[in-house]
């Protein structure tokens, strides 16, 4: 999925981690051992397959430490790789080279990882109308990446940030006093641009909401598969249906059958593994 975003937003989080991986005095290593001079070439190799993703932010890395690379991106966000595959070369500078290497591994194995834990998840909804969506469940500093990254894999975003959207979950309701409370809340306050998703655990719940009106999402929380299957029946298409809560890769094909419109899962930020990429001269 093309989800490119503007160098410039992403190049202050790069520059961050150029600027801690240096430290004080620089790649001492790198300044001790290789001649100025040396000019080398790279690769950035797979060496499990997956679904790339962190590409563009290596070049970034690359290119902020050293403008004068040459690179090129043989495979690109969002496309599939196997073991062996050459996802990008790099030319120039062996000390450039060196001195960005790990920053741009860090990032491109971490987001390939969620990229390709997002098409597993993907893969398991097939022949529905379910969309896989992430959370704000992400690693902090790194949220809009890691969003990218789910939609490399073929996912779809949920709220950026406590700002997109009004989310009344099960504290929220607690703390106004019952659903009731919280949506004339809601009501009488939110911008009429404002869309309003509310969390809820028991069908009883559900009924309520429908009843009052003013959400436009309920998110069905850790309910069982003939719950949500019930809650779909009860709801007969009047307000979007998301899942979310244990949503697991052996789960989801089930829950994605129940016929719920979106599958919110936490783990695919906070729980992928880093794909192995290795930096090759």
């Amino acid at each position: 999925m093309n989800s490119r975003l503007p160098d410039l937003v992403l190049e202050p989080m790069v520059r961050n981690a150029l600027a801690e991986d240096l430290g004080t005095y620089g790649d001492i290593t790198t300044r001790t051992v290789i001649p100025g001079d040396t000019q080398y070439k790279a690769r950035i190799n797979a060496r499990e397959a997956g679904v790339v993703s962190g590409m563009q932010i290596a070049r970034i890395a690359f290119h902020l430490m050293d403008a004068s690379l040459k690179l090129e991106t043989l495979i690109d966000d969002g496309e599939p790789c196997k073991p062996g595959d050459v996802l990008m070369t790099i030319e120039g500078s062996a000390a450039s080279i060196l001195s960005a290497e790990r920053v741009a591994l860090n990032f491109a194995g971490r987001l390939t990882g969620i990229a390709s834990l997002t098409a597993q998840y993907v893969e398991l909804t097939k022949g529905t109308d379910a969309r896989v969506t992430c959370t704000r469940k992400t690693t902090p500093g790194l949220r809009i990446v890691e969003k990218q990254a789910v939609l490399h894999g073929g996912g779809f975003n949920h709220r950026f940030s406590l700002s997109d959207a009004i989310m009344i979950k099960d504290n929220h309701i607690a703390a106004a006093g019952g659903i009731a409370p919280a949506l004339a809340a809601v009501k009488a306050k939110a911008s009429h641009m404002m869309r309003v998703e509310i969390e809820v655990d028991r069908l009883d719940q559900l009924a309520e909401v429908l009843k009052i009106g003013g959400a436009d999402v309920v998110l069905l929380d850790n309910m069982s598969c003939d719950q949500m299957r019930e809650a779909v029946a009860m709801n007969d298409g009047s307000v979007v249906l998301e899942a979310s809560g244990n949503i697991t890769l052996t789960r989801i094909a089930e829950v994605a059958a129940t016929g719920v419109s979106y599958i919110s899962s936490g783990a695919l930020t906070h729980s992928a593994g880093c794909i192995d990429l290795g930096l090759d001269f």
